[in-house]
């Protein structure tokens, strides 16, 4: 199978989705209004509710929502076969993550910016708002100390790594000041802050850095864990125009340039997929492939985490509430050109099946390895880039998302402790910097609590991350749903995806449990049974007010 037609065939579809799909479901179900007045208009106060340019507020959405997990995760389901992979991603990213996402911004503008927990909460009850927090507060948890993990890794597996990863701050923060300060032109603050981010990673490999192995009497993983987690700490507080919304911003241009370099490649060389299409010589205990695809995929295809940050942050920046189909959906579908990239780079990025089996020679092998390894060998015969080169800048690139996604993760937590202190009447919760605190102290306790001086701690949790990313994303839907079906509008287009997603990843969490217990794996024992408890809990609540909402057929 050539890779070219693959692309080809992906990208066109994903096109027909945004241009005509996301356009119907905008005018027809969602009714996006250009006179509403938005929260960040109605509140704007500089520093979470900021009127945004959409083209800048796309930028932080995308780079937010596309961290690791969209090379991971289908780096990783290829075992299977790459054309199980590449459905899933394909339509996908069409009818349930486009969707998801626009949709969860309309519905946080439509409540003055709140969360889609909060939003849980008044349009079903307050019992349904506590249940949808813990899952939400879970999966912020995994979110935001793995990432750190992840990021330490990068850089220390690739020092050339490690300026242009830092050096995208110093970027960013010029870039906010010219925007909002100085009133530059969009276009000229772009062009030189791509510049200015590619050059970095020019110099990267000429100045590589590389920690000690230890340094304070801690290794150096955890020193770079220790950095990720104060640096996150201060960007949470920052106001949104300083650093995180010209960050993602930048970020995400700089994506798309890369994914440019890696598709212009890909029809240069014109490279076959030497992986299999369905994988029929699996080794002894591979996963089933039903329901995992649809949770190993998590991001990529669509992911709770987005609802997230649709009601989180994106809600408390779009200027016209007609923005969120470019945000949201066009936002989805940058991610979904990712992971497209990711199935690719890991199936054609090798030269013979043999190479190809040497790697994935088990589940859970190839990952974000195979996706920079074989990215950077079609882009070194492609367009000629050293085999250095090329990885340093899929590795920047990788590192720079799960970073972005790592901010906006730790200021979601913010948030979260925001309103539990709004819901208990714990006025030091309230306080932006007590529960920024609380927030990057409750990851670093995870993280080195329960890995010790490692700070990967984060990881012993991680395996739940799909399904719990996955039930978010049902969750959400379904919440949506209920809106839609309280407005008396069409639902079928977030019911049926929310079923499916809700039956996917509740067998996977049972899967899961089974295997949990059989392994003696006691802590992920108990978040599965929570998790599990939580979202049957909350699906029976939102269930009941459906059926209540439901049009009654006359006698």
């Amino acid at each position: 199978m050539s890779a070219v037609l693959l692309l080809v065939v992906g990208l066109a579809l994903m096109a027909c989705g945004y241009f005509f799909y996301s356009r119907f479901i905008a005018a027809k179900i969602l009714r996006l209004d250009p006179e509403f007045n938005t929260p960040a208009r109605e509140i704007n106060d500089g520093v979470d509710f900021v009127p945004t340019n959409k083209y800048v507020l796309w930028g932080h959405h995308f780079t937010s929502v596309a961290g690791a997990a969209p090379i991971v995760g289908p780096a990783i389901a290829v075992f299977w076969g790459w054309l199980p992979a590449f459905v899933w991603v394909v339509l996908g990213t069409i009818f349930l993550a486009g969707v998801h996402d626009m949709s969860a911004v309309w519905a946080s503008v439509r409540h003055k910016g709140q969360s889609i927990g909060t939003i849980a909460g008044s349009a079903v009850n307050a019992r349904t708002r506590s249940l949808f927090m813990i899952v939400i507060f879970l999966l912020l948890l995994m979110v935001n100390a793995v990432f750190a993990v992840v990021i330490a890794g990068m850089m220390i597996k690739t020092p050339s790594s490690v300026l242009p990863v830092w050096g995208a701050l110093v970027v960013a923060f010029i870039i906010g000041q010219c925007i909002y300060r100085f009133k530059m032109n969009l276009l000229w603050v772009s062009v030189i802050g791509v510049v200015a981010l590619y050059a970095l990673i020019y110099l990267g490999p000429l100045f590589p850095i590389a920690l000690p192995e230890t340094l304070f009497g801690l290794p150096a993983n955890a020193v770079w864990i220790i950095f990720l987690f104060v640096y996150a700490a201060i960007a949470s507080l920052l106001p949104v125009w300083m650093l995180l919304q010209p960050r993602d911003y930048i970020n995400g241009l700089q994506l798309f340039v890369g994914l440019f370099v890696l598709y212009a490649a890909i029809f240069l060389v014109s490279p076959d997929v030497v992986a299999p299409a369905v994988n029929k010589d699996l080794p002894a205990g591979t996963p089933p492939i039903m329901p995992l695809l649809f949770v190993t995929i998590a991001c990529g295809a669509i992911s709770g985490f987005h609802g997230l940050v649709s009601s989180g942050t994106t809600s408390k920046q779009i200027d016209r509430e007609t923005d969120s189909r470019f945000v949201g959906y066009f936002g989805a579908m940058g991610e979904g050109m990712l992971a497209l990239a990711a199935i690719l780079a890991a199936t054609a990025g090798f030269a013979t099946l043999a190479d190809w089996q040497a790697i994935y020679a088990k589940f859970g092998a190839g990952g974000m390895g195979a996706f920079i390894d074989g990215g950077a060998a079609i882009m070194h015969e492609g367009i000629g880039l050293s085999p250095e080169l090329s990885a340093t800048m899929l590795t920047v690139m990788a590192a720079l998302f799960a970073g972005t996604t790592m901010d906006t993760g730790v200021r979601l937590q913010r948030y979260i402790f925001q309103e539990w202190g709004e819901m208990y009447q714990i006025k030091s919760f309230q306080k932006g910097s007590v529960a920024t605190l609380l927030a990057v102290g409750s990851c670093a306790l995870l993280a080195f609590g329960a890995g010790g001086l490692k700070g990967d701690g984060g990881m012993l949790i991680w395996p739940l991350f799909g399904t719990t990313n996955q039930l978010m994303a049902g969750l959400t839907l379904l919440v949506v749903t209920v809106l839609l079906l309280k407005a008396r509008r069409p639902v079928w287009y977030t019911l049926l995806p929310m079923a499916f997603l809700l039956l996917m990843s509740v067998l996977a969490l049972l899967l899961q449990l089974k295997s949990f217990y059989t392994d003696g794996k006691w802590l992920l024992v108990v978040l599965d049974i929570i998790i599990l408890i939580c979202s049957i809990l909350v699906s029976l609540e939102c269930i009941a007010v459906l059926k209540r909402a439901w049009p009654k057929k006359e006698a």
